[in-house]
C-alpha cells in the first residue's frame, strides 16, 4: 500500500508526464544525468587540485625578515624575534644620515 511521501513521488511522475509528455521524458532524464555528471566532475576537480597559491603566515614572514636581517631565530619566541627586529631597525635609522 502506498503511504505518505510515496504519493508525492507518484503525483510528481504523473505531473511530469502530463507537462512534458512521454516523448520528452527521455530527453529530460538525459539532461538531468549530464548535469549531475558535470557537477560530480567539477566537485572532484575542486577537491583533488592542490591550492595554487598560499599566503605566507605571519610567523613565516617574521622568521624570514629576521633571517634577512641576520638575526638568529633558534630557541627564541616570536616576541623576542620581533623585539630584535625592532632594535635592528632603530639602529639602522640612527646610523643613516
Amino acid at each position: 500500500m502506498i503511504q505518505g511521501w510515496e504519493w508525492i513521488v507518484v503525483i510528481g511522475i504523473i505531473a511530469v508526464l502530463i507537462l512534458w509528455g512521454p516523448k520528452k521524458l527521455p530527453e529530460l532524464a538525459k539532461a538531468i544525468g549530464e548535469a549531475k555528471k558535470e557537477f560530480n566532475r567539477a566537485s572532484k576537480e575542486l577537491t583533488s587540485s592542490p591550492p595554487t597559491e598560499t599566503k605566507p603566515s605571519s610567523e613565516d614572514l617574521l622568521i624570514e625578515t629576521a633571517r634577512k636581517l641576520g638575526i638568529s631565530t633558534e630557541g627564541k619566541t616570536r616576541e623576542q624575534i620581533s623585539q630584535e627586529i625592532v632594535e635592528k631597525a632603530k639602529v639602522g635609522k640612527e646610523a643613516s644620515p
